[in-house]
């Protein structure tokens, strides 16, 4: 299960006509962090947030999650910072029961002079772990972390491409953020693939 929110890309076809074959660009929002969903982690599994050192696991973990994305070493610094204070403040790492990095996401924001937005971003979970129930008590984490952290809605960047991503951010309550005509007729063209129905 990925969710590259990092680095947009507009377009990129992969086989042209059919949509979950598209990369393309969605953005969604939830509108307040009331009422999140509350999961809980299987058995030997935890989540814990970052500690020193942590890069590494981050980008072993894209690496086996993430087929579209060039996951560089230079891509943590430039998508996190380097302020291990802020990192730990807010990302989460999953961790199997013999203490290796399964997982990943952050309670992030943008640096866009809206403090209430919060963000969900770069998520991640390797292949061998799929299927385990995971990325449910991840997202509660996360989003229950930005509300701690003060914001009071939340949003994420996705891709056409996931669409087992784009299921679990409706189920926690996230809708399409539509800005364009384009937008809309993206999120048209999804709705057929979907386990949920979105309002465009």
């Amino acid at each position: 299960m990925t969710n590259n929110a990092g680095g947009e890309r507009n377009h990129r076809t992969l086989k042209p006509m059919d949509m979950l074959q598209e990369y393309l660009d969605i953005h969604m929002i939830r509108e307040h962090l009331d009422d999140i969903p509350d999961f809980s982690l299987p058995a030997g599994y935890s989540i814990r947030r970052y500690q020193p050192g942590d890069e590494k696991s981050w980008h072993r973990i894209h690496s086996l999650a993430d087929k579209y994305t060039d996951v560089t070493p230079i891509l943590f610094k430039r998508e996190f910072g380097a302020d291990t204070q802020r990192l730990a403040e807010r990302q989460y790492y999953l961790i199997d029961s013999t203490g290796t990095p399964i997982g990943t996401a952050s309670a992030w924001f943008d640096d866009l002079g809206e403090q209430s937005l919060g963000r969900v971003h770069w998520v991640a979970i390797v292949p061998t772990e799929h299927g385990k129930g995971l990325a449910k008590p991840l997202l509660t984490t996360v989003c229950n972390r930005l509300k701690e952290l003060g914001h009071n809605k939340a949003h994420l960047t996705t891709q056409t491409v996931r669409t087992p991503a784009i299921n679990l951010y409706l189920k926690f309550g996230f809708v399409p953020a539509i800005h364009s005509e384009r937008d809309r007729n993206i999120w048209r063209q999804l709705q057929k693939h979907l386990k949920y129905a979105v309002d465009v």
